[in-house]
C-alpha cells in the first residue's frame, strides 16, 4: 500500500517520516518530491572495477547550471536529509526530468526501513541537458511494510551509506566479502 499525502503527513506527525528541509507544497497526492543538491561527483578512471575503491571528483553546479553530458555516470544528491522509520521509501524520477532524457537512478530506488540520510542519484542522460542545484529531481513514495522488522539499516553492523552528508556517495560495493 502507498501511503497517500494525509498518511505522509501523520506519519511525519508521528515522527516515523523525517524530511529536512521539508516544504508543504512539495508534497503530492502520495509523494513528496526532492530537490537537486549543490554537488555532483563523477569518477576519477573511466574503468571501474567492484572490488576496488573507485574515487570520484567532486562537481559544484554553478549558478548558471552544469551541462551533463551522455555516456558519463554522474552521482547526485538530494537538498534534502530524509529519514523513514516505519516505511519502505521509494525514490522516482520526475517525469518532467525523464522527458529531459535523464535518468536519475540506474537500480537504487528503494530504500530501506531505517534509511537516514540524503539520497544519492545515479544520473545519465541520453543528450546534453542542463541541469540546476535545487530543480525538482524525484520523488518519494512511501510503502506501508507488514510485520516487525528486526534490521532496521541504520542499525545493521555492515550498513554502508549511514554517514550523514550533503554530498554524493560513491559505490561502496568493495567493502563487501565475494
Amino acid at each position: 500500500m502507498i501511503l497517500t499525502d494525509k498518511q505522509i503527513l501523520a506519519e511525519i506527525d508521528k515522527g516515523n517520516i523525517l524530511i529536512e528541509p521539508y516544504r508543504r507544497e512539495c508534497l503530492g497526492t502520495n509523494s513528496y518530491d526532492v530537490h537537486l543538491g549543490k554537488y555532483l561527483a563523477v569518477y576519477e578512471s573511466r574503468e571501474l572495477d567492484a572490488k576496488m575503491h573507485n574515487k570520484i571528483k567532486e562537481i559544484e553546479i554553478p549558478e548558471e547550471g552544469y551541462v551533463i553530458q551522455p555516456g558519463t555516470l554522474y552521482l547526485g544528491v538530494t537538498e534534502e536529509y530524509t529519514e523513514t522509520h516505519a516505511h519502505v521509501p521509494f525514490l522516482e524520477g520526475k517525469s518532467s526530468v525523464g522527458r529531459l532524457g535523464i535518468d536519475i537512478h540506474a537500480t537504487a530506488g528503494k530504500g530501506d526501513v531505517g534509511f537516514c540520510n540524503t539520497w544519492t542519484l545515479e544520473i545519465s542522460c541520453v543528450q546534453p541537458v542542463r541541469i540546476y542545484s535545487g530543480m525538482p529531481i524525484g520523488q518519494l513514495i512511501y510503502f506501508a511494510i507488514q510485520g516487525n522488522v528486526v534490521n532496521y539499516y541504520n542499525k545493521k553492523a555492515n550498513a554502508k551509506y549511514i554517514h550523514k552528508t550533503d554530498r554524493p556517495v560513491e559505490s561502496m560495493m568493495w567493502k563487501n566479502q565475494f
